[in-house]
């Protein structure tokens, strides 16, 4: 192509984690891209806001380092060093439902082939009997057999095939939805068979590292705003914020204009990153066979309780617990800028359909003593502030049968494209699948423009 032919033209439509990524995967291979953003900053989900002098994130996220999608979007917007992992997997696990008072396990991984990496951490587990434990590793092998792109495991549901596979409620609590909840946003009998295979085969039991966690060391808005702001800038990506899509329409020589409050832009190719109620008003007719059902994809709620103590009261960066409402507890004083000697506790709660409409007072109420009965420590703190943070839309809910209602990246109108974690990504609603969503958009847009494509993102071996 000679250097005075003009460069095709992309609107990316949304600019979370899955706008993001297509914007830069296009601008990469050449195009001539526009971002348009809603709201007045980036990140989606998965943001920052100031209460006072503290930076707050709006929920508590994580990453595995399976998770090869958002790696490579951390490394894309040179934040790899700001969200580090853990050297190996080790998950401090805070059981309170007991009359002795707390009891500590750890989930660990050893430096062993898989599934030996987890055997002496399973076995060393204070919080299930040498029965339980077995029948867990009885389990584990059985889900290894499993293909996650088996449709026929999206109409079954976890709690059931753990059943059916020996599984103790008391093992369903202790482990597999200590993992599950937080990752699916779902409880076992509510989430799909397939998504949750999704998640224990890749991250438990595909490579001995899989699991390992990983979380921003800086506000989320750092990472997810600032500096992706600034990856955009530099790849030569337009950027708009506070310019929401009224309408995406076909023209009659076959492109796509995009009009917003304040511009109209015409646009080889489209790529719509935004939610599935927004994706499916601002779909042309005939796009999809069934449009009509984005609407039937559900979506779950996660509530973040945010405490600031006036002593520190946690001395390890994060733990679960089990035997409490409280499922996982992070310490975010550092990367919130609290000044002083006090300490700022994130706790984050998945599938908080019961919780998430509940009145401050009546959460407070609730979480202060069971942190007090979780920390000892805290029951001698002041506590300086707290709050909450509600995401009513967080995820899509990851029920049996939703693998059904999700598209993949392509339309049938040619230059229209989709991303957003809900879309078809094999993978339940995470960062990883935002990423990894974006990342196929801008795939198949480069596929029929007859551009060279960005290097694929790896699945964990």
């Amino acid at each position: 192509m000679s250097d005075d032919t003009p460069r095709p033209v992309a609107v990316v439509v949304g600019g979370g984690l899955a706008g993001v990524t297509a914007a830069l995967r296009l601008a990469d291979a050449g195009l001539d891209v526009t971002l348009l953003e809603g709201r007045p900053r980036l990140g989606g989900l998965a943001f920052s806001f100031q209460r006072g002098d503290l930076t707050v994130d709006n929920g508590q996220h994580v990453y595995l380092r399976c998770c090869t999608g958002y790696r490579w979007f951390l490394d894309r917007i040179d934040a790899a060093h700001l969200a580090p992992l853990q050297d190996r997997l080790d998950v401090p696990v805070l059981d309170v439902g007991r009359a002795a008072g707390p009891r500590l396990g750890r989930i660990r991984r050893a430096a062993l082939p898989v599934p030996l990496h987890l055997a002496g951490g399973l076995a060393a587990y204070p919080h299930l009997s040498l029965a339980e434990k077995a029948s867990v590793g009885r389990a584990a092998l059985a889900l290894a057999r499993l293909d996650p792109a088996d449709p026929e495991l999206d109409r079954v549901d976890f709690g059931t095939w753990l059943r059916r596979h020996g599984q103790s409620p008391r093992t369903v609590e202790a482990l597999w939805d200590l993992v599950g909840v937080a990752t699916l946003n779902a409880v076992a009998p509510d989430a799909s068979m397939a998504l949750a295979a999704k998640v224990f085969t890749t991250g438990l039991l595909s490579e001995p590292g899989a699991a390992d966690i990983g979380w921003a060391a800086v506000s989320l808005g750092e990472l997810h705003d600032t500096l992706a702001r600034k990856a955009l800038d530099t790849a030569g990506v337009r950027t708009e914020l506070r310019a929401k899509a009224g309408s995406v329409t076909r023209t009659e020589d076959g492109r796509w204009t995009v009009e917003t409050a304040g511009e109209r832009i015409t646009a080889d190719t489209v790529v719509l990153a935004v939610p599935q109620t927004e994706t499916h008003d601002l779909l042309p007719p005939g796009a999809l066979d069934e449009p009509d059902l984005l609407l039937d994809i559900p979506y779950a709620p996660i509530l973040n309780v945010h405490v600031v103590y006036d002593r520190p009261v946690l001395r390890r960066p994060f733990f679960a617990a089990i035997g409490s409402p409280v499922q996982w507890v992070f310490d975010r004083t550092h990367s919130s800028g609290l000044k002083g000697p006090g300490q700022y506790l994130a706790v984050s709660q998945s599938a908080a359909q019961d919780e998430i409409d509940l009145p401050v007072a009546e959460l407070r109420a609730r979480y202060l003593p069971e942190l007090e009965r979780l920390l000892p420590a805290a029951r001698g703190a002041g506590v300086r502030d707290f709050f909450v943070t509600r995401e009513r839309t967080a995820t899509f809910a990851p029920a049996p049968g939703v693998g059904r209602l999700r598209p993949g990246p392509r339309t049938r109108a040619p230059g229209l494209q989709l991303a957003g974690a809900w879309t078809d990504t094999g993978w339940p609603a995470t960062m990883e699948g935002a990423v990894r969503s974006g990342a196929a958009a801008a795939d198949a847009a480069l596929q029929e423009l007859g551009r060279p494509q960005g290097h694929p993102l790896q699945e964990a071996a």
